[in-house]
């Protein structure tokens, strides 16, 4: 069974910027624990080699991540539970709610490029909610920046301390593998030339004679003199420190050659914090409470081509999840029983029968669960923190076709619960309105219309810029929404949305209405 409940639980996320190698990272990851015998580069040629962890046809396509995958294996003892996120900015709100499921996260840094906008966006989020870090810096095998200079940024930009754990050999066509400055040891490529890591020599320091029959004479004195420095002046790696967000351990390694991934994945194992207590209404749960409780951070609707499914990923708070018991969604109230819950490993699935706090489960539905909810078995707490973000990209929906007017309604439905986009309804008017972060998810829209549901819509340009949600005293509310029809849209709630023409009618409304809140953010209920 997979994974036994007697192991401890890591449940984690890796975040990047684009292009920064996280999905390669997240399937060498798998292929160290065992999940997978053989990885697929993103945008290698020939379906048998694509990208397992990229399952969606555009993102096989573009080569990059949209959507949150969720995998679940096994190492040393322990069950990993591994999100990996967006990179692309389009696709905050889903990396967002993806890490409200998580306990710890891996940051990757392209060893050329330091740290980048998303990088920075994303790495704030995880501090908002206490998230600890470990640093990769990936590609140095290829040229490079400084290694110094590489955690001085992070040390300044990012606030923390920097305790590195593998030191690399030279860098680009000079690279010559890693040294293990924790546990003293050589990581070099194969002896037959190959390019990945193949060796791991055990040391006993950086004085070591061994070293001199691995590295030349030049390779060595440099090498010895940086990592002297890196010992010498970088702090020690504390557990303590990590957890409470001051520090971040620093591999640096080459996911593509499967430098430095098993020593990350020993990194998780013995330092990264399990299970921790999920914010709530009216208080924190604790892992150990015995009631089971859990919450909805992600909801996807046809994984497998084959079978019109709808899976609800909910991460399990507290208690022991069994197949078939019941739970309850607070929204609703109405108690359902969870009779196929499932784990994940990418397109790959197995029955869950038990499952502990930490753990990550799908629950197949038919519309019965969304995004925000929380599940209990008797109490009427709710877990918080899983906003809606309004949109920056207002488009109205035209159909090429009015008899799949029923599709359509079906598929901005599904994918509005996913977070693919929002969708929203005027007042006034019979087209739909669709609101999203970027641009990339108005194509993911149109593809996934198209591909899952066989509706052909062309998204317009409409006269709103601008979309806030209306809050305040019941009369003013009403009040404001009769006096701006032609501007009020309802989102899937019935709340109502001010559609703004621009700034400066937004600034106007809320001078004229002062009672009011026009909020960019609403917590999903």
């Amino acid at each position: 069974m997979l994974p036994p409940t007697a192991l401890p639980r890591r449940t984690f996320a890796i975040i990047a910027h684009p292009d920064a190698g996280k999905t390669t990272l997240t399937e060498k990851l798998l292929l160290s624990g065992g999940a997978i015998r053989q990885a697929g580069e993103v945008k290698a040629r020939g379906d048998a080699r694509r990208a397992r962890s990229d399952w969606m046809e555009i993102e096989r396509a573009r080569g990059i991540s949209v959507t949150s995958s969720v995998m679940t294996f096994q190492r040393g003892g322990i069950a990993f539970n591994l999100l990996d996120t967006p990179g692309h900015q389009d696709f905050s709100e889903d990396t967002y709610r993806t890490l409200t499921a998580v306990d710890s996260a891996v940051m990757v840094i392209d060893a050329a490029k330091g740290i980048e906008s998303q990088t920075r966006k994303l790495f704030e989020v995880c501090r908002l909610r206490d998230i600890p870090i470990i640093t990769f810096v990936n590609k140095v095998d290829r040229e490079a920046l400084d290694s110094f200079a590489l955690m001085d940024e992070i040390s300044s930009t990012l606030a923390l301390d920097t305790s590195p754990m593998l030191w690399p050999i030279g860098s680009g066509l000079q690279f010559r593998g890693l040294y293990d400055l924790r546990r003293p040891a050589l990581l070099l490529s194969g002896a037959d030339g190959t390019a990945a890591f193949s060796r791991r020599v055990e040391l006993s320091g950086i004085d070591d004679p061994k070293l001199e029959q691995y590295l030349r004479e030049d390779d060595l004195a440099a090498f010895r003199e940086s990592a002297a420095l890196a010992l010498e002046g970088c702090p020690e790696p504390d557990a303590e420190s990590y957890r409470e967000g001051h520090l971040t351990p620093v591999f640096f390694g080459s996911a593509l050659r499967e430098f430095g991934v098993a020593e990350l994945l020993d990194a998780l194992a013995d330092m990264a914090p399990g299970p921790r207590p999920q914010p709530a209404d009216p208080a924190p749960i604790p892992p150990e409470a015995p009631e089971t409780t859990g919450f909805v951070f992600k909801v996807q609707a046809n994984m497998d081509p084959n079978h019109r499914d709808r899976i609800a990923f909910l991460r399990v708070c507290s208690g022991k999840f069994r197949r078939g018991m019941r739970l309850t969604p607070v929204r609703t109230g109405k108690s359902m029983a969870v009779t196929q819950p499932i784990f994940f490993f990418a397109q790959e699935r197995e029955l869950a029968e038990e499952a502990e706090p930490g753990d990550i489960i799908g629950i197949p539905n038919h519309g019965t669960l969304r995004v925000g909810d929380t599940l209990t078995e008797t109490s009427s707490m709710r877990i918080t923190g899983l906003p809606d973000f309004a949109p920056e990209i207002l488009r109205a929906v035209r159909l090429a076709d009015p008899i799949k007017a029923k599709q359509l309604r079906k598929g901005l439905s599904d994918l509005a619960e996913e977070g693919v986009v929002q969708v929203l309804r005027p007042v006034l008017g019979s087209d739909w309105v669709v609101g999203v972060v970027g641009k990339l998810q108005l194509d993911v829209l149109e593809s996934r219309l198209k591909a899952e549901y066989g509706v052909a819509a062309r998204l317009e340009n409409m006269g709103a810029e601008l979309a806030r949600w209306v809050g305040g005293p019941a009369d003013e509310v009403a009040k404001f929404v009769a006096r701006n029809r032609g501007d009020i849209a309802e989102d899937r709630d019935g709340a109502p949305v001010f559609l703004a023409p621009n700034r400066w009618r937004l600034n106007r409304a809320a001078e004229d209405f002062p009672a009011l809140i026009f909020a960019a953010t609403r917590e999903r209920s």
